[in-house]
């Protein structure tokens, strides 16, 4: 297999640089990639500018660029896009072909192309090349539900577990392009079918194994996909779930789909149909070994579906290259990831941040990776820290919402850990609030381990903005953050004029293209623009605000949209208003997002009654949290329900969600003027009621 990769055929490497460049490039490159497999190791005669080693400075100077600072190698990456990103292509990535032109984007046509020309296989990346230099490394450390029982997977097991199911795939009728559903828990073979899909050039599109059959049906119908992966069951904080009952009900809902493989998990017996087949037994008599497909830089690697502002999930679609490459950089980079380090993110696969940073970012650095499938609180709140102690984890990225539970119990449940082992802290999902930063800061890390409280979305494939890789020894604070590589922040404002002066706030968008970029909506391209590209000309815009601080430093303020962020997860509140509204009693609803000590977020919901209505409103509400539950997952359901009249609205029928979020929030002294309103007196109502709700919950 080894002379299948070329390697690198360096030929028209960049075509905008002067020959002598060119020349020193070529003359570079041409060494051979599998020296180049975990190239954080070369040791660089070049100055070391940033935080983190990076080797490629060594081939900058030969090209004739040499850099006194992090920020000087910062401003490289903007100004000389395609030199930067190409070289990297090129050293941390293994290719079947060389790609010729580097970046061919235009945004205004929603069109974001990299590594153009370039073949290249991604399971390869993260599997292959490590496999061939160290077959007995461990890539994957299975954490399972009870601590204590974790399972080893090296690179030379994964590799024949990914060829195994990749053949079985193919074997019934999978072939490149094909979009394969995987909803499955957290768990070696979920990533091995990941990876297979990978292999062959399916697009696999995971689904996190806690949505409703209704969910799940609506994301396989979404994405035509004839194949479903799934388990038997799932287990996690010591309960059982049941999938295989989930999968049955969802394909009632999906004539299209043909085959459904059953991995095994705890063993139950679940009802088995003429579609669906045992993926172990499928495995047993399939080969170790499977020919790569040969995939073009540009062709779809998965898709992720993600709430937007309207009820019907995103379907975003991550390319091959340009994806795996910016995964690769951020994972190595912001946690300063080196050979030999133990790394774990707590993330589910079924979310964009187990993608990047538990699957294909570490695996593709030839990490070893954690798969975490219990929760932070089973058996006790000291779970993360027994493992960090009993693995001796280097590098931990966790969430918000688990950290601001985790903190409500006694310290001891950290200090009584051995946590010397870790260097670098991450977290995700939304801003970490003061109180949790110097908690995670101070007593977990014991304020000698770097903090890197990162923002990114499903949409931009990585870490935009972090606040390492940085100046050697620069010191990290709560709140303020800088971008990564290739990242030029801007704040726009309502007038669409951009914003340039320190200590401003606005909407944050990105000017430059980057290779991690999502390709598109599957299915919806002119929605894709319209999301992204439309509010803001020539820009890339986020839907969520940020304050640049007077050292120029980012603060994330949060979404925008009609988008909340619950215990990390985006959710539309038009997501959970149509489930609401399918209940007989329901006349209109109007979903919210509130400050929850907890969550980040709560889910705050006002609905309006027909008239009618024999039922209480007690039996309503519980009535509604059980659809809610049924139709998206059990994390969607309303913290508060309130049944009201009706609900604040302009002359032209439009809802005043200011007004609503201000309720909630107990910030009714600060409603402003409301006299424009439809109904002024509709405001006095539910703050009455939201008063009376709050006494209750007291």
């Amino acid at each position: 297999m080894a002379g299948l990769y070329r390697g690198c055929q360096f030929v028209n490497t960049f075509r905008n640089t002067n020959s002598l460049l060119l020349a020193s490039l070529v003359n570079h490159c041409r060494q051979p990639c599998l020296a180049r497999c975990v190239s954080t190791t070369t040791v660089s005669s070049a100055k070391q500018v940033s935080s983190v080693n990076i080797p490629e400075l060594e081939t900058f100077e030969k090209m004739g660029y040499t850099f006194e600072s992090h920020q000087e190698l910062h401003q490289f990456s903007l100004s000389e896009p395609d030199i930067f990103w190409g070289t990297f292509a090129r050293s941390r990535l293994r290719w079947f072909e060389d790609f010729g032109k580097v970046s061919d984007v235009n945004w205004s046509e929603g069109k974001s192309a990299w590594f153009l020309g370039g073949k290249i296989n991604v399971s390869v990346n993260c599997i292959d090349r490590h496999k061939e230099a160290d077959p007995n490394r461990v890539a994957l450390i299975w954490e399972k539900d009870e601590p204590g029982q974790e399972q080893r997977i090296t690179y030379k097991e994964l590799y024949e577990m990914t060829n195994q199911i990749a053949n079985a795939l193919k074997t019934n009728g999978i072939k490149k392009g094909d979009r394969v559903a995987i909803y499955m828990p957290v768990s070696p073979i979920a990533v091995a079918s990941m990876m297979a899909c990978a292999r062959i050039g399916a697009i696999h599109s995971v689904v996190f194994a806690g949505f409703s059959s209704d969910a799940l049906a609506s994301r396989v119908i979404d994405a035509g996909a004839e194949t479903i992966m799934t388990a038997d069951q799932a287990v996690r904080g010591g309960k059982l779930i049941d999938l295989k009952k989930t999968v049955d009900d969802a394909v009632k809902q999906c004539p299209d789909v043909k085959r459904v493989f059953v991995a095994t998990r705890t063993g139950n017996k679940v009802p088995m149909s003429k579609i669906d087949i045992p993926l172990e037994e499928a495995m047993a008599s399939e080969s170790t070994e499977c020919e790569p497909e040969m995939m073009d830089s540009e062709d779809l690697l998965f898709m992720l579906y993600t709430s937007g502002s309207t009820g019907t999930p995103k379907g975003l679609s991550h390319s091959q290259a340009g994806y795996l490459l910016y995964a690769t950089l951020t994972q190595q980079m912001v946690f300063d990831y080196q050979p030999g380090d133990t790394y774990a993110c707590v993330a589910d696969i079924g979310w964009i941040t187990g993608h990047t940073y538990v699957v294909y970012g570490p695996l593709s650095n030839g990490a070893t990776t954690v798969l975490f499938e219990s929760t932070p609180t089973y058996p006790d709140p000291g779970r993360y820290w027994e493992m960090v102690e009993r693995l001796k984890l280097n590098q931990f990225y966790g969430a918000p919402t688990a950290l601001r539970l985790l903190l409500k119990y006694d310290n001891s449940y950290v200090t009584k850990y051995d946590r010397s082992t870790l260097r670098t802290l991450g977290c995700v999902g939304e801003p970490l609030n003061h109180e949790a930063w110097e908690w995670y800061n101070d007593i977990v890390g014991e304020k000698r381990c770097s903090l890197a409280d990162t923002w990114w979305q499903t949409e931009t494939g990585g870490i935009m903005i972090t606040p390492r890789p940085s100046s050697p020894g620069a010191k990290i604070h709560h709140g303020p953050m800088t971008p990564f590589f290739g990242i030029e922040p801007v704040l726009m404002s309502d007038t669409t004029v951009e914003m340039t002066k320190r200590n401003e706030s606005g909407a944050l968008c990105v000017r430059r293209p980057w290779p991690g970029i999502a390709r598109t909506i599957y299915g919806n391209h002119q929605r894709y623009i319209e999301t992204y590209f439309k509010p803001y000309q020539g820009v890339y815009f986020s839907g969520d605000g940020a304050h640049r601080d007077e050292l120029g430093h980012y603060h994330i303020t949060g979404r925008m949209d009609d988008v909340i962020n619950v215990s990390g997860h985006r959710l539309g509140t038009a997501e959970v208003e149509d489930a609401m509204d399918e209940h007989p009693a329901v006349a209109e609803t109007a979903v919210v997002g509130f400050p929850h000590q907890i969550k980040g977020e709560g889910i705050y919901a006002y609905v309006i009654l027909r008239e009618g209505v024999s039922e209480s409103d007690e039996d309503i509400i519980k009535d509604l949290k059980i659809l809610v539950r049924k139709k998206i997952a059990a994390y969607a359901v309303p913290d508060e329900i309130q049944i009201t009249p009706g609900v604040p609205k302009t002359r032209s029928g439009k809802i005043m969600r200011r007004i609503l979020r201000k309720v909630c929030a107990d910030q009714s002294d600060e409603l402003g003027d409301v006299s424009t309103l439809a109904d002024p007196s509709i405001v006095e109502v539910i703050v009455k009621n939201h008063e009376k709700l709050s006494k209750k919950g007291a």
